[in-house]
């Protein structure tokens, strides 16, 4: 496999305060403890099906604010570790794309690990909150991660009625497709790109 794919991302804020590290090729194992009951859910969703394993530990400002700060925080820190943990992309598959149902619900998500971030989310959530997250900042999260790790991440939702399986599917079908384009290509060598770098 070469060099480790490993990452430790701390970020220490007036609104929080996490500790994450990443493992590109583990085995799916995960450690998640935010204050957001079903953001954890989606993490650990996350690394089940990308088979990074995850340790996310987070605090913030959840209580007397809301979850935004922590939600945006943490995908921040991913995003970071993700960049992090793939080095110079030397030899990965770099396009991802998964469909992805979920009962009723159906998930498309395409990437590209292109050094470029851009994010189209087109998913509309039925209602505004799952517990004590706020549904709108999933997208958040998602451009957060886009920022700090530049990727390109198209998340299209086809259908679906269920918020829940909505978002759980859109989560599995990131955690899918990331684990494509972030798989080493035994025959590429540098980076698979007619630039020679990925930016």
């Amino acid at each position: 496999m070469g060099e480790n794919r490993i990452a430790r991302v701390v970020r220490k804020t007036t609104e929080t305060d996490i500790v994450l590290e990443l493992n590109l090729d583990g085995d799916g194992s995960h450690q998640i403890d935010t204050p957001i009951p079903f953001l954890n859910h989606m993490l650990i969703l996350f690394s089940v099906h990308s088979r990074c394993n995850l340790s996310v530990s987070a605090l913030g400002d959840v209580a007397e604010v809301d979850d935004h700060h922590t939600v945006e925080d943490i995908g921040i820190c991913l995003g970071q570790a993700l960049k992090k943990a793939l080095g110079e992309k030397h030899g990965i598959n770099r396009y991802g794309e998964v469909t992805l149902p979920m009962d009723e619900a159906l998930v498309r998500v395409v990437m590209d690990l292109s050094g470029r971030p851009y994010l189209a989310y087109n998913v509309a959530v039925p209602v505004s909150n799952i517990g004590n997250l706020a549904t709108e900042n999933i997208r958040e999260f998602f451009q957060a991660v886009v920022n700090q790790a530049e990727i390109n991440l198209h998340i299209d939702l086809l259908r679906g009625e269920n918020s829940h399986h909505i978002l759980e599917a859109t989560f599995k079908a990131f955690a899918r497709a990331w684990r494509q384009a972030a798989t080493i290509v035994s025959e590429v060598e540098g980076v698979w790109s007619s630039k020679g770098k990925l930016t």
